[in-house]
């Protein structure tokens, strides 16, 4: 049976994909540079709003993808409370040692981790591959033989899953699931790797091959079947992030989380 993935489509589908590609490392690179856990807080709740409200999902889908960031959320945030350094001791039980630095530390590093994956999972929901590369080629010259490449593989994905799911029946069917123990589990994954691993290396030569044939090595100008260009959205979205990190700043200045504002992480 087939899995529904179907959602709405919103205003951050229709952002050309290259400027919201080009927006999107802009943003991780000056996240890096913030320093201050009331700034990052408020910037990670703008960022939500687009990952909750604009992206077009359900809301139970977007629960569950949010899932396993909690988690890294958690693990990363309390290893660094329970282990780091500080000279203001909260609590110390053995080789767990909480100060307030420590503390701080911690709920920087969770919440700068959520930053990065919702606006990572925010432009994987919002983006769809083929136009990716489609704007690549148009707007930053990106060779077709590169972009197509790249679109081919990756719709080799479904292929490959569901060449792996019909192996797996026929592996069943012939007992070799029902085995266990450390030479079954040999036995599987040699069942799996080899037909699987032939399989791509026939698939990609033939790919080669078309790709050779309809001549996308040549470097003459090429008509393309999307046509893809920047339009209000495209505003609309800088305007949002023009509107959301000054506000940031400013509401961590007048109405702070916490008292302790600059956290860096070095000796």
């Amino acid at each position: 049976m087939a899995m529904d993935f179907s959602y709405k489509e919103t205003w951050l589908h229709k952002i050309n994909p290259s400027l919201k590609l080009l927006i999107m490392v802009l943003l991780f690179i000056h996240l890096l540079m913030i320093h201050n856990t009331n700034i990052l807080i408020n910037y990670m709740i703008g960022m939500l709003a687009l990952y909750l409200f604009f992206t077009g999902h359900p809301w139970k889908r977007l629960l569950v993808i949010s899932i396993p960031f909690l988690l890294i959320f958690l693990t990363s945030s309390t290893s660094m409370i329970f282990f780091g350094k500080g000279e203001i001791t909260w609590a110390k039980w053995g080789l767990v040692h909480i100060t307030e630095e420590s503390f701080f530390r911690g709920l920087h590093l969770g919440f700068r981790g959520i930053s990065f994956a919702i606006l990572g999972i925010v432009f994987a929901l919002t983006t769809r591959p083929v136009y990716l590369f489609y704007s690549l080629m148009q707007q930053f010259k990106l060779k077709p033989k590169y972009a197509y490449s790249f679109m081919a593989a990756i719709r080799l994905i479904p292929l490959m899953i569901e060449e792996m799911q019909t192996l797996h029946y026929a592996l069943q069917v012939r007992g070799v699931q029902g085995e266990r123990g450390v030479n079954g589990f040999y036995r599987k994954i040699k069942s799996y790797s080899i037909p699987l691993l032939s399989q791509s290396i026939r698939r990609a030569y033939r790919i080669a091959v078309a790709m050779e044939a309809k001549r996308f090595s040549n470097h003459g100008n090429r008509t393309y079947f999307y046509r893809l260009g920047f339009s209000k959205f495209d505003v609309i979205f800088l305007c949002y992030l023009l509107v959301i990190i000054p506000l940031s700043y400013v509401t961590a200045t007048h109405f702070p989380y916490f008292s302790i504002t600059d956290v860096r992480f070095g000796s």
